[in-house]
């Protein structure tokens, strides 16, 4: 009897045994996109060694002008999808102009580089986007009414302002390359002769850089005194620096970065300054990042060729437009602080 009572018990423990639910499966990480790769000792200052590129959103057409806003939020465009939307920490993507660069009411062909591209920005708590289709930028207060600040130059349209920055004075650059006309140079509805850098200050428009053939991404280093730009040309890949004298002008014109013989695909586009004054630039393949003096320190490698990037969170992550996705990588440093916040 008590041999039986043993044998049922432990038959009862194995059925028990077999019956239980298998242990939790260990986190996982979540599967390393793009590479890294380091060219100098600097490049560890900024860059952890364990840091990761991770895509946070995606399912879209052409991503650019990221933004961090006070919210706690990211906003960033859709150039040819034509609207402009929030990703908040959360995961949830809602939209926030729609349409955010073109109303489809004149001649542009569907499905263009119509829509909005690059923002910053500005006092008030209010944002500047470059419209490419309405050929202008505009200013979206913080209840969302819409003013027009730039679309003229001695009453002749602009391009399709491209990418915009402020200065500690107050003015502001933006490029304004004619991607959103759908011949380029060679579209009929050009107005203007050239592919200009403009400044507006006071409410004066005034191109300070002319001789670029596709200006595109735009950035201003931390002590205000240079003003960075890329040249998105397939055959003239470059970033060009110049002096910013206390007026707003700019001299001094000189390379400061080449990568036309580079094999990868992909053209200088938008950019960002850290605090320490390095230049985090779209380019072939990646996040290209130069020291002040133009040394190229390395390269964030994406999966998608990227269109900008801004600081967002705590000041330490990178956040990246690249094509169809919004990606994030967390640094070591801090982005140059933002004129308005």
């Amino acid at each position: 009897m008590f041999k039986t009572r043993i044998v049922s018990a432990v038959a009862l423990l194995a059925v028990a045994c077999s019956t239980a639910p298998p242990p939790a499966p260990s986190p996982q990480k979540p599967a390393a996109l793009g590479s890294i790769e380091r060219l100098d000792p600097a490049f560890d200052e900024l860059v952890p060694k364990d840091a990761q590129l991770e895509k946070v959103a995606g399912g879209f057409t052409f991503t650019e002008g990221p933004l961090w806003r006070p919210s706690g939020a990211l906003w960033f465009s859709d150039v040819v999808g034509n609207v402009v939307r929030q990703w908040s920490p959360d995961g949830t993507v809602t939209e926030i102009l729609n349409p955010g660069g073109y109303d489809g009411k004149g001649n542009l062909p569907a499905g263009g580089y119509n829509g909005p591209n690059g923002m910053t920005a500005d006092k008030d708590g209010a944002v500047l986007l470059c419209q490419h289709g309405y050929r202008r930028i505009v200013r979206i207060s913080k209840d969302m009414k819409i003013t027009t600040v730039a679309d003229k130059y001695q009453g002749k349209r602009l391009n399709s302002p491209n990418d915009v920055v402020f200065r500690a004075d107050g003015s502001f650059y933006f490029t304004d390359p004619p991607y959103g006309l759908p011949k380029g140079d060679d579209d009929s509805a050009k107005e203007l002769k050239f592919n200009a850098v403009f400044r507006m200050a006071k409410g004066k428009l005034q191109p300070v850089i002319k001789d670029l053939s596709r200006p595109n991404g735009i950035a201003i280093s931390p002590d205000q005194k240079t003003l960075y730009i890329a040249n998105s040309e397939e055959k003239n890949r470059i970033w060009m620096a110049y002096d910013i004298a206390d007026d707003g002008t700019v001299s001094n014109a000189r390379l400061f970065a080449n990568v036309t013989s580079e094999k990868d695909a992909g053209v200088p586009d938008g950019m960002k300054v850290d605090s320490k004054g390095n230049i985090w630039a779209s380019g072939p393949a990646g996040i290209w990042v130069f020291s002040p003096e133009g040394k190229h320190l390395g390269t964030i490698k994406m999966p998608e060729l990227p269109a900008n990037c801004n600081w967002g969170d705590d000041g330490k992550s990178l956040y990246i437009t690249a094509r169809t996705s919004l990606y994030r990588v967390k640094l070591a440093v801090e982005g140059e602080k933002q004129i308005y916040p």
